[in-house]
């Protein structure tokens, strides 16, 4: 019988949860900072407009913008950089999902069960449609957006256990790849 207790086990689990966590914070920290964004521009707009949608795209857009940046440079520094391209375009596909995400909620709340005041958009956008469209994209941004760095491979490569389970889970084509044993530092 294999033991699921072994030292190396609990250390490479220990570090991937401490990396895993320390990017949620750090995420969370942006994400506070963009719902504060989205808050307010939500509220201007739909004060200004009266229309719940719209001030929700509008509000959307910047905050997800500003999230970007501040992800970027980070919350996900210390992962490759594809260039700004492709991680915006990524960025910004997930944030749209993530916005239709919120928009479902909003709608389903607004128009389909009646309720239709301020309070109740907000609590439909801004809540529930927050928090699903949120666990959405943090999965995205960490498995797609941003890869592991470079480094991590190289230990990886030296076999290090840790570095091998983060690139387990962060870069699927690493999945089929076999085990490489340590270099010799001959």
């Amino acid at each position: 019988m294999i033991s699921t207790t072994s030292p190396g086990l609990v250390a490479v689990l220990r570090r991937r949860l401490e990396s895993l966590f320390s990017e949620l914070a750090k995420f969370g920290v942006v994400g506070a900072l963009a719902f504060v964004v989205d808050i307010v521009i939500f509220n201007i707009v739909l004060h200004t407009t009266e229309k719940p949608l719209t001030s929700k795209v509008a509000s959307t857009l910047v905050a997800a913008t500003v999230a970007f940046f501040l992800n970027r440079h980070w919350s996900f520094k210390h992962r490759e950089k594809t260039g700004v391209r492709r991680e915006y375009g990524l960025f910004f596909l997930f944030n749209v999902i993530g916005l239709l995400i919120a928009l479902s909620c909003l709608g389903l709340s607004h128009y389909v069960l009646g309720f239709t005041s301020k309070i109740a958009d907000n609590v439909a956008a801004n809540g529930v449609g927050l928090v699903l469209g949120t666990t959405f994209r943090f999965y995205s941004y960490h498995r797609w957006v941003w890869a592991a760095p470079g480094a991590v491979r190289e230990a990886a490569e030296d076999g290090d256990p840790a570095a091998l389970a983060v690139l387990h889970h962060a870069v699927p084509e690493t999945r089929s790849e076999p085990h490489r044993e340590p270099r010799s530092e001959a």
